[in-house]
């Protein structure tokens, strides 16, 4: 991960300590993956904010030129069978390596159309 985003150990550090057991964070530097348990009592939007609130602010203490890092308004939320765990958490870890030969963008349309999300392009990319 790049110096403009939060890094993993933070973001797992949010996620447990609201209660959302962190079993991964990575990703790439233009987006997060985040492999989680979500209690059942707890909306994933409700998580997804209080990550994307906490750790722009830690951002922007990080280093002059980071006071205007802001995530993207949406998110992308799945779920995962725990026989699934052990490849997702290896995709996690992939993802620099991953994207050097597809796009986050062109993954995110395959993964969309594979699973047959509608979805308008106009509210995904911001």
């Amino acid at each position: 991960m790049g110096r403009t985003e939060p890094n993993p150990t933070y973001l797992a550090a949010v996620l447990n300590n609201h209660g959302s057991v962190a079993l991964k964070v990575g990703g790439s530097s233009d987006h997060v993956h985040a492999l989680f348990r979500l209690l059942k009592n707890r909306a994933l939007a409700e998580v997804v904010e209080e990550i994307k609130t906490s750790s722009s602010k830690w951002v922007k203490t990080q280093a002059r030129g980071l006071g205007g890092f802001h995530w993207q308004s949406g998110h992308g939320g799945f779920s995962v069978s725990p026989g699934e765990l052990d490849s997702v958490v290896k995709y996690i870890e992939q993802q620099e390596a991953h994207h050097r030969a597809t796009s986050f963008e062109e993954e995110y349309r395959r993964i969309m159309k594979g699973y047959e999300v509608d979805y308008d392009e106009r509210y995904v990319w911001d």
